[in-house]
C-alpha cells in the first residue's frame, strides 16, 4: 500500500509543479494568460506586496502558517522514513558449526520457502518475505489457496514442510512466521 501511496503522490506533485511551472514559462514567453491566472505578463510577480501582507496583522494568521508548515513537515518526514525503511531482510547469518558464520542472501530463501509451499498440494500462488534481524529472521508468508482446500490443513502443511524445511537448512533455532492465506476466486460451478 505504501508504493501505491507514495506512486500518486509523487504523481500529483510531479503533474501539479509541471502544469504551474509550464503556465508560468508559457506566460513569461508572451502567451496571453485567462483572467483569473495568477501570472498576467513577463514583468508581473506572482505575490504582490499587498497579497504577501494582507493577513499579517491578524492574530489566526501566523499560528495557522506554523501550524500548516509543521504539519507538512512532519508528513514529509513520514514519508522519508517510510521510503527508507527496510522491509525486507538482505541477508541471513547461517551457523556453520565451527565458530563461524556464513551469510544466506533473503531473497534466496524467500525463494526457496516460496517454491516449497507453491508445491504444496491446493496452493495457487506462494509470496514470502524475510523480516527481522539477521540472526533472528522472521518470514511473512501469503498463500493463493484453490478453492477445494481446507485453510487448516495448508497452515499445517506450510508449517511442517516449508518452514521446518527452511529454518533447518539455514541452521536457525527459530523461524517465526506471519501467515495470510486467502482463497483463490473461481467461477460458480454449475450444478443441475
Amino acid at each position: 500500500m505504501l508504493r501505491t501511496v507514495n506512486r500518486v503522490l509523487l504523481g500529483l506533485l510531479g503533474l501539479l509543479l509541471v502544469v504551474l511551472g509550464g503556465s508560468v514559462l508559457a506566460v513569461g514567453l508572451g502567451l496571453n494568460a485567462p483572467s483569473w491566472w495568477i501570472h498576467h505578463g513577463k514583468d508581473d510577480v506572482l505575490l504582490s506586496d499587498s497579497e504577501r501582507t494582507r493577513w499579517q496583522d491578524e492574530g489566526w494568521w501566523w499560528p495557522t502558517v506554523i501550524a500548516a508548515l509543521a504539519v507538512l513537515l512532519l508528513l514529509l518526514l513520514w514519508w522519508l522514513a517510510a521510503l527508507l525503511r527496510r522491509r525486507r531482510l538482505p541477508e541471513v547469518l547461517v551457523d556453520t558449526g565451527d565458530g563461524e558464520g556464513a551469510l544466506l542472501r533473503g531473497r534466496a530463501l524467500e525463494g526457496v520457502l516460496a517454491s516449497d509451499a507453491e508445491s504444496m498440494d491446493g496452493v495457487h500462488r506462494a509470496h514470502t518475505r524475510l523480516t527481522g534481524r539477521r540472526n533472528a529472521p522472521g518470514a511473512r508468508v501469503r498463500l493463493l489457496l484453490e478453492p477445494h482446500v481446507d485453510p487448516g490443513t495448508a497452515l499445517t502443511g506450510l508449517t511442517a514442510g516449508a518452514l521446518t524445511h527452511a529454518r533447518k537448512s539455514a541452521g536457525l533455532a527459530a523461524l517465526p512466521a506471519e501467515v495470510r492465506l486467502r482463497a483463490a476466486k473461481h467461477r460458480a460451478e454449475r450444478v443441475s
